[in-house]
């Protein structure tokens, strides 16, 4: 068993101590087939046999009905969803796990479906040409409703309720969804954000909502018990295009949370190839690490060996994994043993019940057979 892989390192964030840093990435899974959109026995199982991993961060959940964009996804809004959520933070306790959950509304990469046939919101009237997964499948995405004021102050609401009802559900902390080209995205880029009023034109006023969010949720929960994701490189997907203002905002967004004593801030590295686009950065963590001095977490595309070299070139305090957890509930005992890893069945990411979600062997079973 090798121990000293800097990955198997124990941590300290915020007043957690964390037995790894092998943390599992927030991934929809679309399994939450019910009425109320909750979490039930199923999550339980899956969030469970992954507890040995640093820190767990849940799939995005939504804040609100209007924040929904994708079929089956649970959300933290109803007194239902959180009894829901209560069975997956006692089953990952159990084990002897911590697990946050994401807060997450996805703005206009939605669908008048989910919604009684009412536009989805955002920040401007632009239709990111995307996709929505909806019920009947697959469908273009529409031109939005630009918010109100009084829409972005309910969503800033809805934001601070979802963790008020995420620490009920005993969750360990909160990361707030500010990346992939969902709402705060779409506020922090011009191209989806050409409002004139104090939520849009200059770079502070772009990125205003998210620090009302984090100091709303501060009132309902300790601060260090924030996280925050962002994707500066994005470009190309989820209906996001960038532009020349696009670094500068997120140098300004992640320079401005060194003001906070959040838990972490959680990056991922570009999801396309940006090194033809020069405004665009290709090493997020080479560029952010000297920026922000709280726990740096770094996510997109990571193996063992690329994970443990980015902490031990001193880039990044952890790293957290996505598909590589969802074929290998036992990631961080197949990572200490050197154990090759199982492959994921692309085919059942996204469909309902246990195959391909908590039908995968661990380690010591796949040993024997």
């Amino acid at each position: 068993m090798s121990t000293k892989q800097a990955l198997l390192q124990p941590i300290i964030v915020g007043d957690l101590e964390l037995k790894n840093r092998v943390w599992m990435a927030p991934m929809t899974r679309s399994r939450a087939a019910n009425a109320e959109n909750k979490p039930f026995e199923i999550h339980a199982d899956y969030y469970r046999q992954r507890a040995s991993a640093g820190l767990i961060i849940s799939e995005g959940s939504q804040v609100s009905e209007i924040g929904v964009g994708y079929i089956n996804t649970p959300g933290i809004y109803s007194a239902e969803q959180v009894e829901g959520w209560k069975k997956v933070t006692e089953a990952v306790h159990e084990e002897g796990g911590h697990i946050f959950i994401q807060l997450w509304h996805v703005g206009r990469i939605s669908h008048p479906d989910f919604h009684n046939g009412e536009l989805p919101l955002a920040p401007s009237a632009i239709n990111p040409v995307a996709k929505s997964y909806t019920p009947q499948g697959f469908k273009d995405t529409v031109v939005p409703k630009e918010m109100t004021l009084a829409d972005i102050k309910k969503t800033i609401q809805d934001f601070k309720n979802g963790a008020k009802n995420a620490m009920e559900a005993g969750f360990d902390g909160i990361e707030i969804h500010s990346s992939n080209g969902y709402l705060l995205h779409q506020f922090f880029n011009a191209t989806s954000n050409t409002r004139t009023d104090e939520y849009g034109g200059s770079i502070e006023n772009r990125a205003k909502i998210l620090f009302e969010i984090i100091d709303a949720i501060k009132e309902v929960m300790p601060e260090n018990r924030i996280g925050v994701r962002l994707n500066p490189s994005l470009n190309g997907v989820f209906g996001m295009e960038a532009d020349e203002e696009t670094i500068p905002t997120f140098d300004y967004i992640i320079s401005k949370l060194n003001d906070y004593k959040l838990s972490y801030l959680h990056l991922s590295e570009p999801f396309t190839d940006v090194s033809a686009i020069p405004y665009l950065v290709t090493n997020i963590a080479k560029r952010y690490r000297p920026m922000y001095k709280g726990t740096l977490v770094i996510n997109n595309a990571f193996d063992q060996k690329k994970g443990n070299q980015v902490i031990e070139d001193g880039l990044a305090d952890a790293v957290a994994f996505g598909k590589p957890f969802i074929s290998n509930p036992d990631l961080v005992e197949r990572f200490a043993e050197n154990a090759e890893l199982a492959a994921w069945d692309q085919n059942t990411f996204y469909t309902p019940g246990e195959k391909g979600f908590t039908d995968y062997p661990v380690f010591e079973e796949a040993k024997v057979d």
